[in-house]
């Protein structure tokens, strides 16, 4: 079985995307802060679901990453 190394990478840079990019967009002025943040989560969750490739659990937690997302920029305020 050949090890799949994009995973790992893509995890980690996630991450360090994550803990850099929040922070900043938290400093914008409003409304832009829920905006851009249920935009990011929006578009997480189109490439998990993209790149999960026929894998259904990473697909339902695309879409809820998506749900979320965009519940964030509309009504979570």
């Amino acid at each position: 079985m050949k090890p799949d190394l994009l995973r790992p990478l893509l995890g980690i840079l996630g991450l360090a995307i994550g803990f850099t990019v929040y922070p900043l967009v938290n400093r914008a002025p409003d409304p832009w802060p829920d905006l851009l943040v249920g935009g990011m989560f929006a578009l997480l969750g189109v490439s998990a679901w993209v790149y999960a490739r026929g894998e259904r659990w990473i697909q339902v937690l695309g879409t809820l990453l998506m749900v979320y997302g965009l519940a964030r920029m509309l009504f979570l305020r």
